[in-house]
């Protein structure tokens, strides 16, 4: 069996892996390798920010066409939706991604990667025959995450993610399980390519943020033609002639759900009820791990974990932020040197692209007050900045700050209105350099900018805020 040997080994070829091996050996003389068996670029690339978000952006420029007076009102084509989806994907071809990769030195091996003992990974080639390859300081898992299918879904073979963003055969009624941020988007492009959707959820949307943002989302859908149903439980699922089509083609005939709400048809049924890491089939047993181990951190000096095989939150930038602490971390440690890192963890921002916009950062009221802060509250309308209310006639969504009450300090944000994605990084800064309330007020937003938001939260807290605390 041929083997090769390098300084550092990442299995799994998405842009936190890139991350990972790009930091660990910049401007080091070490030599790293990428691990991938399918596209490099990964899932961010191909089937989830990169697509999602190219689908997403006409149908919202097509909304505000209709919003606004003096423009001629915009209509989505979706033959022209899907080339735009194709053209950002790069038709799904990774020459491009591999060109970058050696170009930065690091070395693209194809295949399926299994840790085979400390520092080892063996690699099934899409080539033939397998490779053993070996790390002299260190092995990153970045293998990702994949959707979560109960059982009770298997046989229907629902679509995922994947099919979602690389839709090729629209179906004219969809079933959508799920209320998160998938469900949310997806409901988003497929109502505007031509599906009739129905989204079915257990509880609130997009759950784990504030719920007037929630609550906007699904007025937003709603408005959109989409049928909602929240409190909804599925109790059997049914489909005639499933069928291993190919991704985003129909999956089979009809669909039939049977849901606390009553009986429930349709010709494809979207299943986006979350992702778990992706650690199987990882050789995790010959280095004597298990799952947990990976996930809770304990793991050997040599091996490492980023991004959504980490357990943390599945976002591509919050990946990109390990592999790079990850990266930096082994390229010091090479030097004999210790990376800086701050003493606590960053806040995690994130943003769903519905109908509106929903950004946050940091906690929410209730995990503020579950952590023990005692804080105040400041919420105003999106509109109540100039710049915002210019933006659309119609400005829906609110946007608050979670504040500790004792120090002054902000806890949490949350933006819902029309690109409140471009807001959240000032909150996010804001967090990470513990810039009290009265300071962040002398931080002179222009006029009439959405920034000017911040100023109206600011002025609605009470007025001890806008000093220094006795």
């Amino acid at each position: 069996m041929e083997t090769r040997e390098y300084d550092v080994v990442v299995i799994g070829g998405g842009p936190v892996g890139e991350n990972a091996a790009q930091y660990a050996v910049e401007g080091t003389g070490m030599t790293a390798a990428i691990i991938e068996g399918e596209l490099l670029g990964g899932e961010c690339s191909y089937w989830a920010c990169m697509p999602s978000k190219a689908l997403l952006r006409p149908v919202a420029v097509a909304a505000v066409t209709a919003d606004l007076p003096g423009v001629s009102t915009a209509h989505v084509a979706p033959k022209a939706l899907l080339e735009r989806r194709d053209h950002w994907v790069s038709h799904y071809d990774d020459s491009g991604q591999v060109s970058w990769a050696e170009g930065a030195g690091l070395a693209v091996v194809r295949g399926h990667g299994r840790l085979a003992g400390a520092r080892t990974v063996r690699v099934a080639s899409t080539g033939g025959d397998d490779v053993l390859v070996r790390a002299r300081r260190a092995v990153v898992i970045a293998t990702g995450s994949a959707p979560h299918v109960p059982e009770a879904y298997a046989d229907a073979l629902p679509w995922g993610s994947r099919d979602a963003t690389g839709v090729v055969e629209v179906p004219d009624r969809l079933l959508i399980i799920g209320g998160g941020v998938v469900a949310c988007e997806a409901a988003t492009w497929m109502s505007a390519l031509g599906s009739s959707v129905t989204l079915l959820s257990r509880g609130r949307l997009l759950g784990r943020s504030e719920p007037f943002a929630g609550e906007a989302v699904l007025e937003g859908l709603r408005q959109r033609g989409v049928t909602v149903h929240l409190g909804c439980d599925v109790t059997d699922v049914r489909r005639a002639d499933p069928a291993a089509t190919g991704v985003g083609r129909l999956h089979g005939g009809t669909v039939t759900v049977s849901t606390t709400r009553g009986e429930i048809e349709a010709d494809e049924l979207l299943l986006a009820i979350g992702r778990s890491p992706r650690l199987d089939d990882l050789g995790l047993d010959s280095v004597g791990l298990e799952a947990d181990d990976v996930t809770g951190g304990r793991l050997p000096e040599w091996l490492h974990v980023v991004g959504d095989a980490s357990g943390g939150p599945p976002l591509t930038h919050w990946g990109k932020h390990q592999a790079r602490v990850v990266g930096a971390r082994i390229a010091a440690a090479a030097a004999g040197e210790v990376a800086y890192e701050p003493d606590r963890a960053a806040p995690v921002p994130q943003v769903v692209f519905s109908d509106p916009e929903v950004a946050s950062v940091g906690m929410t009221e209730a995990e503020a007050r579950d952590a023990g802060h005692d804080v105040v509250i400041t919420r105003v309308p999106t509109s109540a900045a100039a710049g915002t209310g210019l933006l659309r006639d119609h400005v829906a969504g609110q946007s608050q700050l979670v504040v500790d009450a004792q120090t002054h300090l902000l806890l949490g944000a949350t933006f819902v209105g029309p690109e409140v994605a471009e807001l959240v990084h000032a909150a996010t800064v804001a967090i990470v350099g513990d810039v009290p309330v009265h300071v962040l007020r002398h931080a002179v937003a222009s006029y009439p900018t959405a920034s000017e938001l911040y100023l109206r939260l600011l002025e609605d807290l009470p007025r001890e805020f806008r000093r220094p605390r006795a």
